[in-house]
């Protein structure tokens, strides 16, 4: 009996992991479960079938010092339009994407519990994000922390100075791993690949296919349906009654 309780155990562990491809994180403005959002706004809307975010949430993502968290891009002078874009899409990619499951991690903040970390990025995104802001300036690698938050609003921390964006990021791949404390990886995978997130896309969302891979690609992962778990157990009990 011990034997069979271990293995209906392991068989229904491996279907709630299958949650990981369509689930919101617990942070700050997220949604408990994901669904349709039909108003979704502009850089935003690619998510509108099925999303983590509201469209309060969508709207406020492309307004500077938005009340989502008071993050103001332009702490060293006006960002440009070409850099802004990317992060708005960016915001809209971490607040409304369903398919970050395989990266979600406990996070001990006061404004979520959970965070993406080591996310794949497609090469095409990161690079031409980096591409876009190379003419830019900040004062800051790791843009979660080490704000001066007096004013209310991010400002740079006291000894800083602004810098342009390519001495403070001299790669794609410095950018986008060290600007969100790991939350990406940059991949030398393209979007047509199947290995890589997109931070934007047109049409339905490429982006659970890629979640399916890793998932079912980690380490001793393996998955079973709900109808494949019911079969199982049905067997495992008959063989028990018989």
């Amino acid at each position: 009996m011990k034997v069979v309780l271990a293995l209906l155990l392991t068989l229904s562990s491996d279907v709630l992991s299958l949650d990981k491809l369509n689930m919101c994180m617990d942070a700050k403005h997220h949604k408990v479960e994901p669904g349709p959002e039909g108003q979704l706004y502009s850089q935003c809307s690619p998510w509108r079938e099925n999303a983590c975010c509201t469209a309060n949430t969508s709207e406020e993502a492309h307004n500077d010092n938005s009340y989502l968290y008071k993050f103001n891009w332009n702490h060293c002078g006006a960002m440009s339009d070409a850099c802004k874009k990317h992060f708005i899409q960016d915001t809209c990619f971490y607040e409304c994407s369903p398919h970050l499951g395989p990266w979600i991690q406990e996070a001990d903040q006061s404004w979520r519990k959970e965070r993406i970390i080591d996310v794949p990025l497609c090469k095409e995104d990161c690079e031409s994000w980096w591409s876009d802001c190379k003419n830019d300036t900040t004062c800051k690698t790791d843009w979660h922390k080490g704000w001066d938050w007096s004013s209310g609003t991010n400002k740079c921390p006291e000894g800083s100075k602004c810098s342009k964006w390519t001495d403070v990021f001299p790669t794609p791949k410095s950018m986008c791993e060290q600007i969100w404390s790991q939350s990406y990886v940059y991949t030398t995978y393209t979007k047509s690949s199947g290995r890589c997130m997109q931070l934007w896309f047109t049409g339905a969302n490429p982006n659970r296919k890629v979640a399916e891979y890793y998932l079912n690609n980690s380490k001793g992962s393996q998955s079973f349906s709900p109808t494949m778990l019911l079969f199982l157990t049905v067997m495992v009990l008959t063989g028990i009654n018989n």
